[in-house]
């Protein structure tokens, strides 16, 4: 209650000695837009009358590495309005043309290139900007900025047309931005905060801007230019009706005694709606969407690793308009809703206001059980229904308050949450948030027993050491009788200057609090952050900018008992090869597994480990086709199958190789081992292969394979049995076709092996082979 008194405080304050001002501001840049009557064909080529009427502007200051000086190369830009349509023509030119880089790429895949584009923010008022960038070869980027989390997503893709072109002086692209994309208020003239942006890579990567930003100043949309015209801007009946059709043909068996396939087809037919109810309302609706994933995840080594993994989400309808539900916590991860049958969603902006909705229903219940010790993925079969609710006010650029409910429920099971959150920015080098979240949770009676590795799991006895039971954390953490409840509160402090920042955060979440339709991982637990560090910018040196950085952390459950103590140092160095260099040490005590497994008690109940290691991360591009990374870390790291301290050794190599224009090859290796007293307990590897081949701006052939390979030494193991051996191996081949981002064709195979000390060699026990045709129909 004192939290929430407190947030209520600050809001009546803030509220008052706060006052209306915009974002973006004409001082830093200014574009008045004309409106022209007849659009443009987007060909790469400039010789449409309209061009000659369009406000034309230049990129004439260097951001980065240099410090608003004068752009090394000229960039001219010339934009337009019609009653839909936004308009951009950029002539990059180049003293070195034949140094452009420029490869033909997948959607959002040219990062590293040559790339033009501008940014908008649409309300001017410094929470959201939408980003879009081309290369030379036309290959599209789009993203979103949100100030709130200080964080961009790319997994956001438009409906827009660009085409690129080279020249014998450099480059030149031509975009078009239909205004059913964007979220504004309608008006007879538009304020827009806008930024026109080039990425000049050579030795170093030079960003280009058409304003100046401020480094002393820790907001980055609230230097944005101002773009006004767009007069009566529409955007149309915004109607999007995508129907699809998914077909696959999954072959599965039993390993060990081998049994026959067996096999399943599967056709369906699926439709999403897209409606711009009004240009600031967006209405989202899915019935029987196929949200199988046609990019495979990345490859992750799950070894002596007590907490969840957890995966990004990439499937279109939950993407649309999803920073609107963001909040300093990750109370939604839409990943916990694996296959609805349907879903709808509502996204609005108003003036102050932000609203967004969403609701779907799953075939089963899927959930994390956190602790502060591990958490692991709870699944009940049974179908739930998942909701999440988000309104946020803006008063100005620098105060928002925001509010947060999310429902899961299923029979025998629910969770609810509520939230409220603010953000507070009253100088431009200080940022306050606050954020206090209440639940209430169920489980069903009989689910801590999925979680038991013990013969008899009705009852946990009073005491069950390491030797006597298999019983573990997620045990004690789901055997509740009746609904429960508790909170969690959050608060931070950021101070930046150009040269120098400053920091802290404090979060304590209770024992009973649960988030199940977001990704937290951890409860019971409480932890306090300190930490600062220095930019140092150098001039005609090799590395452009030097920072020294470090932070103090303590940690305890909520009985207050110390669970983990740490602090670390690090340097990192960023400059020429466009390479970026860190290195950092760390020392740390933490307590490992219980040994009492009945009782979630830290303090008499586990033992602590004092860590030192150390670790190195380095990236550069010697070359324009090839692009390396390398990541080390070497020092203790508790074992916590066995409650004892060993080394660690981790690799990770990393190379991308542009073969040619269209081909590109990204190699990953992970290496892992831990030593212990009486020898190597584990060593662990993973490759990661994937091979691109871009055909056309279309369309592309892509083969993936993931291989994990991990040895163990059985009699190191003191309180399990492992296996000596374990393998899997999974493969992907698929052919796309993508009109847009919706309007898909794609065609692939998948296959999955598996080998461990019962299985002698790599054995096949799934294939798949599957296709997915889309249209978008634009209304």
């Amino acid at each position: 209650m004192a939290v929430k008194k407190l947030i209520y405080v600050l809001c009546l304050i803030f509220s008052v000695i706060s006052s209306n001002t915009v974002a973006g501001h004409r001082d830093n840049f200014h574009v008045d837009i004309p409106t022209l009557s007849q659009s443009i064909t987007v060909d790469g080529e400039f010789d449409e009358p309209q061009w000659q009427q369009a406000a034309q502007v230049s990129l004439a200051f260097e951001t980065s590495p240099g410090e608003n000086i004068a752009a090394p190369v000229t960039t001219m830009v010339k934009v337009f309005a019609t009653q839909d349509q936004l308009l951009f023509a950029f002539t990059a030119n180049d003293p070195e043309p034949h140094k452009i880089r420029a490869n033909l790429r997948d959607r959002d895949n040219s990062w590293g290139d040559d790339l033009v584009g501008v940014k908008l923010d649409t309300y001017n008022n410094a929470k959201l900007a939408y980003q879009f960038f081309v290369n030379p070869f036309g290959v599209q980027s789009d993203s979103i900025e949100n100030e709130l989390t200080g964080q961009e997503s790319d997994a956001w893709d438009g409906i827009w047309q660009s085409m690129g072109k080279m020249t014998p002086t450099g480059y030149q692209v031509e975009i078009a931005l239909p205004l059913r994309l964007f979220n504004f208020n309608q008006s007879d003239m538009q304020t827009w905060g806008i930024e026109l942006v080039r990425f000049y890579p050579r030795n170093e990567t030079h960003r280009l801007s058409s304003s100046k930003i401020d480094r002393n100043n820790n907001c980055q949309l609230c230097q944005l230019g101002t773009a006004t015209g767009l007069a009566n801007a529409q955007q149309g009946q915004d109607l999007q009706i995508t129907p699809s059709v998914v077909a696959n043909r999954q072959q599965q068996r039993d390993l060990n005694p081998n049994t026959a396939w067996e096999t399943d087809n599967n056709i369906e037919v699926g439709l999403d709606l897209r409606w711009g109810v009004t240009p600031t309302t967006l209405l989202n609706a899915t019935i029987n969407p196929d949200f199988s994933q046609v990019e495979a995840d990345s490859g992750q080594l799950n070894i002596n690793n007590n907490f969840a993994l957890f995966f990004d989400e990439k499937r279109a309808f939950f993407l649309d308009n999803q920073d609107y539900f963001d909040t300093q916590m990750s109370l939604l991860h839409t990943r916990n809703i694996g296959s609805p049958d349907y879903g709808i969603k509502l996204t609005s902006q108003i003036d102050e206001h932000t609203v967004g909705f969403l609701a779907a229903n799953d075939v089963q219940t899927q959930f994390l059980v956190p602790g502060n010790l591990s958490s692991a993925v709870a699944t009940i079969d049974q179908e739930s229904q998942n909701i999440a609710s988000r309104y946020r006010y803006d008063l100005n650029k620098q105060f928002s308050v925001g509010t947060m409910v999310t429902l899961k429920r299923a029979e025998n099971y629910h969770n609810y949450v509520a939230s409220t959150d603010l953000k507070y920015q009253p100088t431009d080098n200080d940022t306050f948030t606050a954020q206090y979240a209440y639940s209430q949770t169920q489980y069903p009676d009989d689910l801590f027993e999925d979680f038991c590795g013990s013969d008899d799991c009705s009852t946990i006895p009073p005491s069950c050491d390491l030797q006597q039971c298999d019983f573990n954390e997620r045990v004690l953490r789901t055997a509740k009788d009746g609904a429960f409840n508790d909170s969690v509160y959050r608060l931070t402090y950021n101070h930046d200057r150009r040269n120098w920042w400053v920091s802290s955060s404090y979060i304590s979440i209770g024992e009973d609090f649960r988030g199940d339709l977001g990704f937290i991982e951890k409860v019971d637990f409480s932890k306090f952050v300190a930490g600062g560090g220095y930019n140092w910018y150098l001039n005609d040196n090799f590395f452009s900018q030097i920072t020294l950085k470090g932070d103090w952390d303590i940690s305890h459950n909520q009985a207050g008992d110390e669970i983990e103590q740490e602090t670390e140092m690090s340097i990192s160095f960023e400059g020429g090869w466009q390479s970026y260099i860190a290195s950092g040490l760390v020392n740390r005590e933490r307590v490992g597994r219980r040994i009492n497994a009945s009782t979630i008690a830290i303090a008499g109940n586990t033992r602590s480990f004092n860590e030192t290691f150390g670790w190195f991360y380095g990236q550069f591009t010697p070359l324009d086709p090839l692009r390396l990374e390398l990541e080390l870390s070497y020092g203790d790291d508790i074992d916590f199958a066995n409650n004892q301290l060993g080394s660690k050794t981790k690799i990770i190599p990393e190379v991308q190789w542009k073969l040619t224009e269209s081909i590109a090859l990204d190699l990953s290796h992970r290496y892992q081992s831990l030593n212990v007293d009486n020898g190597r307990l584990y060593t662990a590897n993973l490759t990661d292969v994937r091979l691109n081949w871009q055909l056309s701006l279309r369309s592309f052939i892509r083969l993936s394979s993931v291989y994990t390979h991990i040895e163990r030494d059985p009699s190191l193991y003191i309180y399990q049995h492992r296996q000596a051996k374990y393998q899997d191996l999974g493969n992907e081949l698929l052919y796309g076709y993508k009109l847009n981002p919706q309007s898909v064709f794609y065609l692939g195979y998948s296959d999955a092996f598996v080998a461990d000390d019962t299985i002698d060699t790599l054995t096949q026990h799934d294939k798949t082979y599957f296709m997915k045709l889309s249209y978008a129909w634009l209304l």
